[in-house]
């Protein structure tokens, strides 16, 4: 199971170095630069599919690639922000927005950290407590013979 994880995790890694190896900044694909400046605006609220830790906008992976061109071509079309966002969202899920909205099938994401530093603490908390209660010969005398 551990090996699998490895082989995924290694798979996705070089996905995205071969789609960065040997790319230098990508000319626009438009003449028209306020119509790039929305592909770009659009582009970076979803997420790189390949790379998952990147928006389509900041990646160079193939799949990005051809999504910022999905994007561009679907707001020459006249589609506006949100129609490309549900588009998208239809197609690959929540997954694909860089920040997914807060609902039930998200909650865990947005809840999950704030919950596990509330358990943590509670914990180190409880920890302390317990043994600022215990009197002092409870506790291990130290052996000056053992060196640590």
């Amino acid at each position: 199971m551990a090996k699998r994880l490895l082989h995924g995790v290694v798979a996705a890694v070089m996905a995205c170095a071969m789609g960065t190896a040997g790319a230098n900044e990508a000319a626009p694909a438009s003449a028209d630069p306020v119509l790039e400046a929305r592909v770009m605006a659009i582009s970076s609220e979803l997420r790189c599919l390949v790379c998952q830790n990147q928006t389509i906008a900041d990646s160079h992976a193939e799949l990005a690639v051809d999504l910022r061109t999905q994007v561009r071509e679907m707001l020459q079309a006249g589609k506006t922000e949100q129609q490309i966002t549900d588009y998208m969202t239809a197609r690959y899920g929540d997954f694909v927005l860089y920040r997914p909205p807060f609902k039930a099938a998200t909650a865990l994401l947005w809840i999950g950290p704030a919950v596990m530093v509330l358990v943590g603490l509670g914990a180190l908390f409880a920890v302390l407590r317990r043994r600022s209660r215990m009197a002092a010969d409870q506790f291990e005398p130290e052996d000056p013979d053992h060196v640590a």
